[in-house]
């Protein structure tokens, strides 16, 4: 019986709304701004992190960057205690493969920009990485064509390179990048890889455009020990090896290295990616609460909209009700009737708003390279909320009606 009522009620409801579309089109314009405003600013958020989560797990979450500064700063440590700081040395990599017992794979790496030239074609301020040769086990590099450095070239500091996707796109057009050679600084480099293309990410730099060669080779060009290289150590854990150990460990590896005393401060970091995505995760809480605040005054605008146009409704039907109430429908029956109308206009609004939101991504991500999508959980709450506001906007009117007397009514 219950169900027969809110068939009925619901396909009143549609008659309703269709026969008054001015007043309909009104009543949903609060509603579909105030859903368009929170759930577009929860599929933005929820798509940013999902791209900084997978950026994150690219760098390695069994990673630990030994270097000067610290990705999160303490109030606790002075910024000139930081500065008087060395940089790593990559005299301290062998060291460090050598007494770390919880280290799996270790490689110095340092990143300038030159000009790469090939002929007539160059590319301008190209990322420039200078790696050790255990970095392919640190960082996985999906080669689509020839191969990483060997053993030998990476210690002889061979004239050899790997450029990423972009890089040979933009040097070779058309053409094959490996045996050919290229100019880096003025130095000949021999191409013996080119990297498959992966896209843009938001923490990660990308390999696409840079170009990689052996840190030994790097000497010929840059100061390894010059702060504005960036010069650091990665160190990948063995299986099992939890970060928190591999900290400790290093931790003990690198003051031995530096001869620091046991009272003195350590003058490195020990950087993970779970730093970024903590303070990520605030900034998250913030947004997604602007934009609960934003689209909220527009949902309770939406929900005054929706009351009124329910008494509104209850009013012009009155005679109605009486005649309804004489032919024997209960009070619960004029409850549900208007309660699912004003449930149905909510809904209306929402799919509305949820409708826009999802045309605006295919827009943006037709456009741009941003992979925005609007998920089922977005859906979910988009709807639950629509249908939350409808039934607190229309349970005052409907309860209104559902108490008229039946003879007072049908004289209205």
């Amino acid at each position: 019986m219950v169900l027969f009522l809110i068939k009925e009620s619901f396909l009143f409801a549609l008659k309703s709304l269709l026969v008054n579309k001015l007043r309909t089109f009104l009543s949903l314009l609060g509603i579909t701004i105030g859903i368009f405003a929170i759930i577009s600013v929860f599929t933005i958020v929820d798509s940013l992190e999902s791209n900084i989560r997978k950026s994150v797990e690219s760098l390695g979450t069994n990673v630990v960057f030994v270097q000067k500064w610290p990705w999160a700063f303490g109030s606790e440590y002075p910024w000139w205690k930081y500065m008087n700081r060395p940089v790593p040395a990559l005299s301290e990599l062998p060291e460090i493969q050598r007494r770390s017992a919880s280290a799996d794979a270790v490689a110095f790496t340092v990143h300038f920009r030159k000009t790469a030239k090939f002929r007539n074609n160059s590319v301008e301020n190209a990322d420039i990485s200078a790696v050790s040769h255990d970095y392919q086990r640190v960082q996985a590099i999906d080669l689509e064509n020839g191969r990483y450095f060997t053993e030998q070239e990476s210690k002889s500091g061979k004239a050899v390179c790997i450029l990423g996707g972009v890089i040979a796109e933009s040097l070779f057009p058309g053409g094959e990048a490996l045996g050919q050679k290229i100019k880096v600084g003025g130095e000949k480099l021999l191409v013996v890889g080119v990297i498959r293309k992966e896209g843009s990410s938001l923490i990660k730099t990308s390999f696409d455009n840079q170009v990689l060669l052996p840190v030994n080779f790097a000497r010929n060009l840059i100061d390894l020990r010059d702060e504005r290289m960036d010069p650091m150590i990665m160190v990948k854990a063995k299986p099992g090896i939890s970060n928190e150990e591999l900290k400790d460990d290093l931790t003990g590896v690198m003051r031995s290295l530096r001869s620091l005393k046991p009272m003195a401060d350590d003058n490195f970091a020990l950087n993970e990616t779970s730093l970024l995505t903590q303070g990520l995760n605030g900034l998250f809480a913030a947004v997604g609460l602007a934009g609960w605040v934003i689209g909220g005054f527009s949902i309770i605008v939406g929900g005054f909209g929706i009351a009124n146009i329910m008494f509104v409704s209850v009013k012009e039907r009155t005679p109605i009700i009486g005649i309804e109430k004489s032919l024997g429908a209960r009070n619960y029956f004029i409850l549900i009737e208007f309660l699912v109308e004003a449930v149905v206009l909510s809904l209306v609004g929402g799919i509305i708003g949820l409708l826009l939101i999802f045309f605006g991504t295919v827009i943006a991500n037709s456009f741009f390279d941003l992979g925005v999508s609007l998920s089922f959980q977005n859906i979910v709450m988009g709807l639950s909320v629509s249908g939350i506001i409808g039934v607190v906007s229309g349970f005052v009117p409907a309860y209104t009606a559902s108490r008229l007397d039946p003879v007072v009514a049908m004289r209205s």
